[in-house]
């Protein structure tokens, strides 16, 4: 099996769920004592979210870990948070081996489950950008995010709650989807920040629930062990 190299610390919270996600999958697929090889590199968030310079300074944050998990013998690399994919192009120019974007395999299960219309949820970059949305337009999915308001608060929400392991908002986000599901007959909701299936899991709302973390990690293993 190859070795998996993820870019960690962003935030550490979701990256312990990525490490969760990894030891289950790995027990679902394999013989007991069996997982792939995996090295984490996890960077200072604080460096990375309060950047001097922005989307740049970021960038090279990522390019630089992704690098380091190359020398230490990385075969796959993953980045283990949905906004930073806003840099992922760059980031996988940088290294010689192959990346793994969750964009591309949250497409690929959203095509399997066979759902139309979908709510995006994440930080507000990832809401309000286009390198999430357009993705998957072009994938051919009808994709509907909250207000701006309601993007302000799961923003907060995501920002100083979720990623200090506080989950008193959880409440907030459950009525949040369910209003979209009532109001735009939506069919599933991306989990678009890796923070958010901490609280929220499939059968909480009457609708397809897109773990981005379990689906990202299951394409991770399954390339690995292709």
């Amino acid at each position: 099996m190859r070795r998996i190299g993820l870019v960690g610390g962003t935030s550490p919270e979701s990256t312990l769920y990525y490490y969760k996600k990894y030891l289950e999958i790995s027990r679902e697929k394999f013989e007991p004592y069996v997982y792939p090889e995996l090295i984490i590199y996890s960077i200072n968030f604080k460096e990375f979210i309060h950047n001097p310079n922005g989307w740049e300074g970021r960038k090279e944050i990522l390019i630089n870990a992704a690098k380091a998990l190359e020398r230490a013998g990385a075969e796959i690399i993953a980045l283990t948070a949905n906004t930073p994919h806003i840099v992922f192009p760059d980031v996988q120019k940088a290294v010689n081996v192959p990346m793994v974007s969750i964009i591309d395999a949250l497409i690929e299960e959203m095509r399997k489950r066979g759902v139309k219309k979908v709510l995006l949820l994440g930080t507000k970059t990832t809401m309000t950008a286009d390198f999430y949305k357009n993705a998957l337009r072009e994938a051919g999915f009808e994709v509907v995010t909250p207000s701006e308001d309601e993007m302000n608060e799961l923003d907060r929400i995501i920002k100083e709650e979720l990623m200090f392991e506080n989950f008193a908002s959880r409440d907030w986000v459950v009525e949040l989807i369910n209003r979209y599901i009532e109001r735009e007959g939506i069919e599933g909701v991306i989990l678009g920040c890796t923070e958010l299936p901490l609280i929220i899991k499939p059968g909480d709302v009457k609708a397809e629930v897109f773990d981005t973390v379990e689906i990202h990690m299951r394409k991770l293993i399954e390339v690995a062990s292709g």
